[in-house]
């Protein structure tokens, strides 16, 4: 196994494989060259090339980059990349455990030896994809939030076998690319990001299906009450300004009553099996008609980037 990763270079002097060029891979591809890294996008799908570059140059225009588009280019499969020289590998294909297992079984062979190589997977651990490799100590969750170009939040996750300062680097990398990077140190289902999020969820489907609250109601209590909050300081910093002792008292009659289900409720699974999956279908818990869809896609990136124009004086600057 690998014993000696040596740290990645500055953004401007780094070189990285983004493996996957979707959605994801794409806006990952932006907030790399944002920093000046040269980046390649490996997408086999040749006909999905236009659409890449149209989607990085946009990017980087949204930010008044638009000449670091060069800095990015596309090529149908990893025997197109020239590895020579790659700091930094970062996986975006689709959620399939045999898939990412063979891709980074095929990386041993191609990626330098210091390079360190990372999973954007959202559901699978790090400790998962790389067990049996000899590649495990260098490889890392780096889990991003979509739009990642947009979200600046990034997890990077250790796993069981993952050099911890080889975690530290990357975090100071991303950092470096203006990104917030948490270091997530034990490799748990939905890391940290996604464990808050479903613990949320989980209480909002329950209220809704116990009859409490109807979807439109949950949505807006979150919206307009304590999640508006959240912007200005997460949980934790909110408990000390609201105060300890009043947080440690609330408990003791609230989280008896929280739910604990350890599955999905009726509500969404009634959903799921009748094909009401959301945007996706036209229907989920709000009915959608491609008018509708486009409006209200527009509207919450309208209101992610003036979230982010608010918040912007406390992110790290880019450090190419």
């Amino acid at each position: 196994m690998d014993t000696s990763i040596p740290a990645l270079p500055r953004p401007s002097l780094c070189r990285a494989v983004v493996v996957g060029g979707g959605t994801m891979g794409a806006d990952v591809a932006v907030v790399l060259a944002r920093a000046q890294a040269g980046v390649t996008v490996v997408e086999p799908a040749a006909d999905r090339h236009d659409t890449i570059r149209e989607r990085t140059r946009a990017g980087l225009a949204e930010r008044g980059m638009a000449e670091l588009a060069q800095k990015i280019q596309v090529v149908a499969s990893l025997d197109a990349v020239a590895w020579e020289g790659v700091h930094l590998v970062i996986e975006c294909i689709p959620e399939s455990l045999p898939m990412k297992r063979k891709l980074f079984a095929d990386l041993v062979g191609r990626a330098p030896a210091g390079a360190l190589l990372a999973s954007n997977s959202s559901s699978f651990p790090i400790s998962e994809i790389a067990q049996g490799l000899d590649t495990r100590a260098r490889m890392l969750g780096l889990h991003f939030f979509m739009p990642a170009h947009l979200i600046p939040l990034v997890e990077v996750v250790l796993g069981a076998d993952s050099d911890v300062a080889s975690g530290e680097h990357l975090a100071a990398f991303m950092r470096r690319c203006g990104m917030v990077p948490v270091l997530v140190r034990k490799d748990v289902p939905g890391f940290l990001g996604n464990r808050l999020q479903h613990a949320l969820t989980r209480e909002a489907f329950a209220l809704i299906q116990e009859g409490v609250a109807s979807a439109e109601d949950v949505d807006a209590a979150v919206r307009f009450g304590f999640g508006f909050r959240f912007l200005a300081a997460g949980p934790v910093m909110q408990r000390d300004h609201a105060g300890l002792d009043v947080h440690c008292a609330a408990t003791a009659t609230t989280y008896p009553s929280l739910s604990k289900a350890d599955g999905p409720f009726p509500i969404l699974t009634e959903r799921v099996a009748a094909g009401k999956l959301g945007m996706k279908t036209g229907e989920g818990f709000y009915a959608w008609t491609p008018e509708t869809m486009a409006a209200e896609k527009a509207r919450y990136a309208a209101l992610l980037r003036a979230g982010l124009a608010l918040i912007e004086k406390e992110l790290p600057p880019i450090e190419p």
